[in-house]
């Protein structure tokens, strides 16, 4: 055997016996099995309870084996022998093994053992059926250097034992691993070497030797990460840009002196921050964060006049044609005629304001190519539609990002590519961050905050609405009515479209027949927007009142309709999904209720709800639950108490975990964080030392020239699905 080394394959270490471990867990390479840690640890001596486990689970515990039988079967040929054991605190199961031999001679009264094997039930007596053991006199027992017995989660036909055996033979034979951490910033930190903190992990001698070790792989995790977000953003900044710079007596003056009121003091700060980036040689790539209502798309707004300004084109990419068309009709009302040249009352020194999306007629779509390619169309504004390869841009300045969560860096670099030069990049989230998740998964970008709102913005109102209580059910409809009665409209909102199949959940638009539906229960299920409009439509409550409906799969020219009659006035309640979580802006929209509000993070209920309170009426957001889950209705308190989306943004995180909020569970994995937990104040003082550290070491050597060991770390660190965790900024 040659020199082993953290990329052997553990066949060449192992033998045979790696074979099955392969089989079992995929652990191919001695970095594999290493990284292969315990689940938990148990104290030989201390011992450990049944009481600690489920039924059906599977468990590694000592016990004292109390009395060992055995007995002939009666089907088959041979002995089945037949223990029971004991644990730390009396609890007593049943051991069955259905060969005797060897265990009749070995598990003897009085002798005491590591037991592992699922926990089941049989004749209301605790069980374990043909468990692997391990005597704790067995001489085996010496591979463990203190009474801490590691245990992992099972690997088809290897014990825990062999499993720790091999971990051990391997790192014997890899002997002192080289590091990729300098013994200075090791140092600096407290840290232990990374052979160390592999020992400490798989053969502790106590719980600190545990604790050192996942020390250091927290750390090792912030800091690669960090490592590879600080060269993105020092090649990022390398990239030569246009200087774009807004005219004396341009565009951006000139809206900027319609504007019928003052800009926030944040809108004004962060409006100055990009006009600096803008006019620096080296792209721009920030991103805006803010507060719902706090104007976000007016500071997009005007950093694109100021690209105009300079004689090149702004684009803005969003995900849903709801939202563009929202985006563009928004912006041609607060520009006015300055968004209309060469058309009948347009400004002739203004610009235009082109939108394209997928859905667009043949003639249409030819006319806003045909604008953009020109130049004609100094403001660009489409969904995916954008990145289409026939799209071609006359000189392209900045690439304005909204939602920009739901896009992939492939995407935006698809769009960035129809540029001459490389442009400056805005990217906007309207879902506060939390400080860990913006470091981690947005650390390549500078960040902008708004956090004002602006002046005479009325405060929403929020309540939480049990169905079960039918009076108030009830009242929910008669204020629906009370609010349009007074010229004001509503959005209802629910989480998903449906298609009229299935029954209508009892409890929501009947009030008493909902008996405590919970979750998981068939009257719980979430209810459709075509089923609950056909249900409003019918209450006598809501008699009169023009209902529409708003959802996602309807037609281009069905939902741009219903969006232009609702903002004109002509629609009352406007039954949606969540196509109308942002962007959509209609000041006499002053009510929302939300069906089956437990269903929805958090983040996402503040951003809903923030779609009214935005004229002068102030607002009012019921959130409508079924559930009668004391946690759940406190969860849903803690959104009605407060309007502070950072701290709905931090409760939310640490309700929901980092994969939730980061996207890794909504797509079916799990998080890209291992070691770290963004909820935890410690982890986020790693993350921010981490990010010092990789700061310094990638200005000083950009491209680890001289941080081979670093260089090759960050790339193992960073496997396809962390890639595409890393390029969701």
């Amino acid at each position: 055997m040659g020199e082993v080394t953290l990329d052997s394959p553990l066949l060449a270490v192992l033998g045979s016996g790696a074979k099955k471990l392969a089989k079992a867990r995929d652990l191919v390479t001695v970095r594999d099995l290493l990284d292969y840690f315990p689940r938990r640890y148990i104290d030989a001596h201390a011992g450990s309870t049944f009481g600690e486990f489920e039924l059906g689970e599977h468990v590694v515990l000592t016990a004292r084996v109390e009395t060992m039988t055995q007995r002939r079967m009666q089907t088959r040929k041979g002995s089945m022998a037949n223990a029971v054991i004991v644990d730390d605190e009396g609890r007593r199961a049943a051991v069955t093994f259905f060969s005797a031999q060897p265990h009749y001679n070995v598990l003897r009264p009085g002798k005491r053992a590591l037991f592992s094997g699922q926990l089941g039930l049989f004749n209301k007596q605790l069980q374990l059926s043909h468990p692997q053991y391990t005597l704790m006199d067995d001489a085996d027992m010496s591979v463990y250097p203190g009474s801490l017995v590691p245990v992992y989660k099972q690997v088809e036909k290897i014990t825990n034992l062999n499993l720790t055996l091999s971990i051990s033979t391997v790192l014997d034979a890899l002997g002192e691993i080289p590091d990729p951490l300098g013994e200075p910033l090791r140092a600096r930190h407290g840290l232990v070497t990374t052979t160390r903190a592999y020992r400490g992990l798989h053969l502790p001698a106590s719980m600190a030797d545990v604790q050192a070790g996942r020390e250091r792989l927290r750390f090792d995790e912030a800091f690669t990460t960090q490592i590879v977000l600080a060269q993105r953003r020092h090649e990022a900044r390398s990239e030569p840009s246009t200087p774009r710079v807004a005219k004396p007596g341009g565009l951006l003056e000139r809206f900027d002196a319609t504007l019928p009121f003052e800009l926030t003091e944040g809108q004004r700060e962060v409006g100055e921050q990009i006009a600096r980036d803008l006019a620096e040689p080296v792209a721009m790539h920030r991103l805006l964060q803010g507060e719902v209502g706090s104007g976000k798309t007016l500071v997009a707004l005007r950093a694109m006049l100021a690209v105009v300004d300079s004689g090149a084109q702004a684009a803005l990419l969003a995900p849903t044609e709801v939202l563009a068309a929202q985006h563009a009709a928004s912006m041609r009302a607060m520009l006015g005629p300055l968004a209309e040249r060469g058309r009948l009352g347009g400004a002739d020194d203004g610009t235009r304001v082109t939108l394209l999306t997928g859905s667009m007629s043949a003639s249409a779509r030819a006319q806003a190519l045909l604008d953009i390619v020109s130049g004609e169309a100094g403001i660009v504004i489409g969904t995916h539609a954008l990145l289409q390869k026939h799209v071609e841009f006359a000189d392209l300045g900045l690439v304005v990002v909204d939602e920009q969560h739901r896009f992939g860096v492939e995407q935006r670099a698809a769009l960035s590519s129809k540029a001459h030069r490389p442009p400056h990049v805005l990217v906007m989230t309207a879902t506060p961050i939390p400080r860990t998740v913006a470091m981690t998964a947005f650390g390549d970008l500078d960040v902008s905050t708004l956090r004002q709102l602006p002046r005479g913005r009325a405060p929403v109102v929020s309540h939480v609405v049990p169905t079960h209580v039918a009076s108030w059910m009830n009242r929910v409809w008669e204020r629906i009515a009370e609010e349009c009665a007074a010229g004001r409209q509503v959005y209802v909102v629910a989480g998903r479209i449906g298609d009229g199949s299935e029954p209508v959940a009892p409890g929501l638009v009947d009030g008493p027949d909902a008996h405590g539906a919970g979750e998981g229960d068939a009257a719980a299920r979430p209810i459709g927007v075509v089923d609950l409009i056909d249900e409003m439509r019918r209450l006598p409550a809501l008699a009169g009142l023009r209902i529409d409906l708003m959802h996602g799969r309807l037609p281009a020219e069905e939902k741009d309709d219903v969006m232009r009659r609702f903002g004109a006035g002509e629609v009352d309640v406007l039954v949606a999904t969540t196509v109308i979580e942002v962007g959509v802006d209609v000041p006499n929209a002053s009510m929302t209720v939300i069906v089956d509000a437990d269903r929805f993070g958090l983040s996402q209920l503040h951003q809903l709800r923030g779609r009214v309170g935005r004229g002068e009426h102030g607002g009012l957001c019921l959130l409508v639950t079924r559930n009668e889950n004391p946690d759940t209705l406190e969860r849903l308190r803690r959104v009605a108490e407060t309007n502070d989306g950072f701290a709905i943004a931090d409760l939310d995180l640490d309700l929901r975990r980092e994969g939730d909020v980061l996207g890794a569970a909504q797509s079916g994995r799990r998080s890209s964080l291992d070691w770290l937990e963004l909820t935890k104040a410690s982890d986020l003082a790693v993350i921010e030392a981490a990010r010092t550290e990789a700061a310094a070491i990638v200005e000083a050597d950009p491209s680890l020239t001289e941080h081979p060991l670093l260089a090759q770390a960050a790339h193992a660190r960073v496997d396809a699905s962390q890639a595409e965790f890393l390029e969701r900024s």
